[in-house]
């Protein structure tokens, strides 16, 4: 009996009925310091059907700068307090958003926010915001999802 219901599960999740969440960085990964949408990321992001959340360390009055207030997914931030470099903020998140670490994949700029996030369990990949290695990010989708 307990074998048919673990194969059920799995075969749930290989029909997408058991998708994650893509956590994307906000600035120097989704936006630049100014607002303008990596087009790039944008387009591949698109290709997964997954939900996917922004998350940023911004507080509210920096919004308009960074452009969050018309990016075209949800966009979650504590404002700082604490930041992203705490696991406490993805405890926060994983929280608010009704979400656990197996059930998200994290791609950041920052290795701190990477290694914040890494240490509750959560899969994250270390975006060079320098490099914008989009092959290497869909290689990562590709297997944590």
């Amino acid at each position: 009996m307990l074998k048919k219901l673990v194969v059920k599960v799995i075969k749930n999740k290989k029909n997408n009925h058991f998708m994650k969440t893509i956590l994307v960085d906000a600035v120097f990964t989704f936006v630049s310091e100014t607002g303008v949408i990596n087009k790039e990321l944008h387009k591949l992001l698109e290709s997964f059907p997954n939900k996917k959340i922004i998350v940023t360390n911004a507080p509210l009055e920096k919004f308009e700068q960074y452009g969050l207030y018309d990016v075209p997914y949800e966009v979650f931030t504590l404002g700082k307090n604490p930041p992203k470099t705490d696991p406490e903020y993805f405890k926060e998140l994983l929280e608010e958003k009704n979400l656990s670490a197996d059930t998200v994949a994290y791609f950041e700029h920052s290795l701190e926010a990477c290694n914040s996030a890494e240490s509750l369990g959560i899969m994250t990949h270390h975006y060079d915001s320098d490099k914008k290695d989009l092959e290497a990010l869909k290689k990562f989708l590709d297997k944590n999802l």
